[in-house]
């Protein structure tokens, strides 16, 4: 196959896949294991090495030839607003600046702004960071960050949601804002977590809890804009699939009512099914308390009492073309992930792929999407952490590799304490909403965002 083959593109969006991609290559290779392995390096952007950060000169990454990047927002590093920016970065997504967000920042260069709101997966109990907040004593939360994709520079930053607990990912919606979701069930005297909130792109969250989206380890969300329904996924083992129906569309702080996925007449359990199972018969079940008491029945197990479907710790999930695709970290024959597609119209799921082994693909987490169609798989799994890339022909490649070594001494202006990182998990990767030159990404400890540039034109992403 030639380079120019493996580089077509599909029609994409940088909110979904298409299964006539991509994916659809990786799932036909699938049915032949011996067909599937992970070269070890892009057939057309080449192999990695280390390539020096322009903010702090230190080797951080290691990339193909041509890419660089900036570093921006690691842990303490103060924002705009004053505030030392939180650790334990984890989900993002990017938007484009609103009028009224344009008109308050000075600057020139407006029109190339994009704008990211990014979680921050902390669990400590130490006090929130903005206000309001909903929980004062909770520490995690979301902040926001403006990139000029024309000077590749970060010129803006503030917190945005405060008070809440180990928000993981979460997904953007269609009327511009972010739901950031708590994987977590814990309570904390009067407060209860496991909720949803939302995050304006352009300011600050009041931090009110979605109570009737459900109260459970939530992980990511999808929606589909044409009736404005949330899809979530839940971090579990077992897990749901659950869509959220709101009363008015766009306004999910009016309420609505959830409801979890069945496949036939019992309840099924996804966890061993390969790649090509598929799921004609799909209902739903209402979910009756979304959010329980200490004591009650959780959401889970409320909806597998109704013939609710179990799947094994659900992750990322995308919209695209009126389809959902789910991830699957734990599922699959030998437990390396799956990805499943819904058909929103014709109420119809199938297991995409599932990885025939680790070396293939080592529990894969999030999807991210390129403008050109190109595929970013973040891999959750054990050793040194990549960003994979998905050539159109269904093979895997390792696109980034995390090769975060802190030095003794440290770095200058940085707190972050000496040490090797290179274990540390990829996460919130997503393309700039300009002209995708830009790949944005956080490494979770020590806490960075990197802003990735180069030559995308030459390969698969």
């Amino acid at each position: 196959m030639t380079g120019l083959d493996r580089r077509g593109f599909l029609a994409a969006t940088t909110l979904g896949v298409v299964a006539a991609g991509p994916l659809a290559a990786l799932s036909a290779r699938t049915a032949d294991a011996s067909t599937m392995v992970k070269r070890p390096f892009s057939p057309d952007y080449g192999p990695l090495a280390p390539v020096k950060d322009h903010t702090t000169g230190l080797e951080l990454l290691k990339l193909p030839r041509g890419f660089e990047y900036v570093t921006h927002g690691w842990t303490g590093d103060p924002m705009t607003d004053g505030r030392p920016t939180p650790g334990a970065h984890d989900g993002m997504a990017a938007f484009r600046p609103s009028g009224a967000l344009k008109a308050r920042t000075k600057g020139t260069g407006k029109g190339h702004w994009t704008v990211l709101v990014r979680n921050h997966e902390l669990g400590s109990l130490n006090g929130a960071f903005v206000d309001p907040a909903y929980n004062p004593t909770a520490g995690g939360g979301t902040t926001s960050l403006i990139f000029d994709t024309r000077t590749g520079e970060f010129l803006d930053s503030w917190a945005s949601l405060g008070g809440t607990v180990r928000n993981c990912a979460g997904g953007p919606t269609p009327w511009g804002s972010w739901l950031s979701c708590e994987e977590t069930t814990e309570i904390n005297g009067e407060y209860r977590h496991g909720y949803i909130f939302e995050v304006p792109h352009d300011g600050v969250s009041s931090a009110e809890p979605y109570k009737e989206m459900g109260r459970f380890s939530h992980e990511a969300v999808a929606v589909d804009p044409r009736t404005g329904w949330v899809y979530e996924t839940e971090d579990a083992t077992p897990s749901g699939f659950y869509r959220f129906r709101p009363k008015v569309r766009g306004d999910l702080s009016q309420g609505g009512v959830l409801e979890m996925m069945t496949i036939g007449s019992s309840a099924y359990v996804t966890y061993a099914d390969g790649t090509g199972v598929t799921y004609p018969e799909i209902g739903w079940v209402v979910i009756d308390e979304p959010d329980p008491c200490p004591g009650e029945t959780s959401v889970v197990r409320q909806g597998v009492a109704k013939g609710g479907a179990s799947f094994n710790r659900l992750e990322g999930a995308w919209y695209h073309d009126g389809k959902i695709y789910i991830v699957s970290t734990s599922g699959g024959p030998i437990g390396q992930g799956q990805v499943f597609e819904y058909d929103i119209a014709e109420n119809t799921m199938r297991v995409l792929f599932a990885s025939p082994n680790a070396a293939v693909l080592n529990n894969p987490d999030n999807i991210c999407v390129s403008p050109r169609g190109g595929i970013v798989l973040c891999e959750d799994g054990s050793g040194v952490e990549f960003l994979h890339g998905l050539t159109t022909d269904g093979e895997i490649f390792p696109f980034a590799e995390n090769a975060v070594v802190i030095p003794d001494g440290g770095v200058p202006g940085k707190n972050v304490a000496p040490g090797n990182y290179t274990g540390s998990e990829w996460c919130g990767s997503v393309f700039d909403t300009n002209d995708g030159g830009w790949l944005f990404a956080n490494i979770q400890s020590p806490g960075i965002t990197f802003a990735i540039t180069g030559p995308w034109q030459d390969g698969s992403l």
